[in-house]
């Protein structure tokens, strides 16, 4: 098996997401230790299969269907290698600059040529929006923020957002100032299915969502702004206001650079699915997968899970998102893996990307 479901029925040859939008931390802490072993991560914009290199291991198998993902990893590379952190932060967009198109062209000095011609057709964007903000997720995200959002709330009430707050006050100020009616008509509409399948994310990943998109988003974007701490996410800070705050993604933070960049030659990116991966007879001890179950028929799942735990070595972990379509351990394969609830229970509390329903962590038996 060396194709994907998904594969036939969504447009790969665009950047989807430019940047990640779930937390490494929670990813790297659910994988567990992981030095000196093989680790396979779904590439998407690469800020998580970086993250990976933090566990040092040996190997970290990266796949994607989409060249224009992979190319996202290849461009962050060669920004690892070429730049400051500091300048790696303004290439991103994750800080204003007047000198990204001289960073992305340093950054994309050592690729090969396809990456360089790809990157270099959407300079201007970047030189505007950085390398994190150019694809389709994050524009979808920019309209929502510039054309829509000043209709509904102030610049004043979008900064006092983060600002930091115990519990209680938090949920006064939701209640008080951010959750209005106003508030609650856009989310309706903007985040309804056809104009997320529209816009934000392709139709084709909608086909097995249960339930209203809309009222999804409302319920994760009160539990961000609620029960964690918005002064500390990074991810709703970019969503309403276009850059990060104080707070970064993992992969982007000062403290991990270097060890990132000292580790990039062990990345061995496989452009193709993840079902190609299972074919060649290796064994991986983690499997970053991203929400790509979400994506697959509950019959397709169940053969797609099988197959992985026929490339898992024991004690293995798969780690994996729910969005809108429930997915965890298929009934036929329950005695072959143990689901680390205490696990689950406390990244999900703590996980800053706050979309997802549901985080999974399950340990393949001996």
């Amino acid at each position: 098996m060396g194709h994907s479901e998904i594969e036939g029925k969504a447009d790969f040859d665009h950047i989807r997401y430019a940047q990640l939008w779930e937390d490494a931390d929670v990813l790297t802490d659910a994988l567990g230790d992981c030095a000196g072993g093989t680790l396979v991560s779904i590439c998407s914009a690469g800020d998580n299969a970086l993250a990976m290199l933090t566990l040092d291991p040996a190997k970290v198998v990266v796949v994607d269907l989409s060249p224009a993902q992979i190319a996202c990893l290849k461009l962050r590379i060669g920004a690892f290698r070429s730049l400051t952190h500091s300048e790696f932060l303004e290439l991103t967009g994750s800080r204003a600059s007047t000198r990204r198109s001289a960073l992305l062209a340093r950054a994309l000095q050592n690729t090969d040529p396809e990456t360089h011609a790809f990157w270099t057709a959407l300079a201007p964007d970047v030189d505007r929006y950085g390398i994190g903000g150019v694809g389709k997720f994050e524009r979808y995200f920019r309209i929502f923020r510039t054309r829509l959002l000043p209709f509904v709330h102030s610049r004043r009430t979008i900064d006092d957002v983060f600002t930091p707050r115990t519990p209680d006050a938090r949920k006064a100020f939701f209640d008080a100032r951010f959750d209005t009616f106003r508030w609650r008509l856009l989310l309706n509409v903007f985040f309804s299915r056809f104009v997320m399948g529209r816009m934000g994310r392709d139709k084709a990943f909608f086909d097995h969502v249960e339930g209203s998109p809309a009222q999804h988003v409302a319920r994760r974007i009160r539990h961000a702004g609620v029960d964690t701490d918005p002064s500390q996410n990074p991810y709703l800070h970019w969503i309403l206001k276009g850059t990060h705050g104080d707070s970064l993604p993992m992969t982007w933070r000062p403290e991990h650079y270097d060890t990132i960049r000292a580790r990039l030659d062990r990345l061995d990116i496989r452009p193709g699915s993840l079902e190609a991966f299972v074919s060649t007879g290796e064994k991986a001890n983690g499997f970053n997968l991203s929400d790509i179950f979400e994506y697959m028929s509950p019959d397709v799942f169940t053969q797609v899970y099988g197959s992985i735990l026929s490339a898992a070595a024991p004690k293995a972990r798969l780690v994996y998102w729910n969005m809108m379509a429930p997915r965890r351990v298929p009934p036929q394969f329950r005695t072959a893996v143990e689901t680390r609830h205490t696990t689950e229970e406390h990244l999900k509390a703590c996980d800053m990307a706050f979309f997802y329903s549901d985080f999974v962590v399950e340990e393949v038996l001996e």
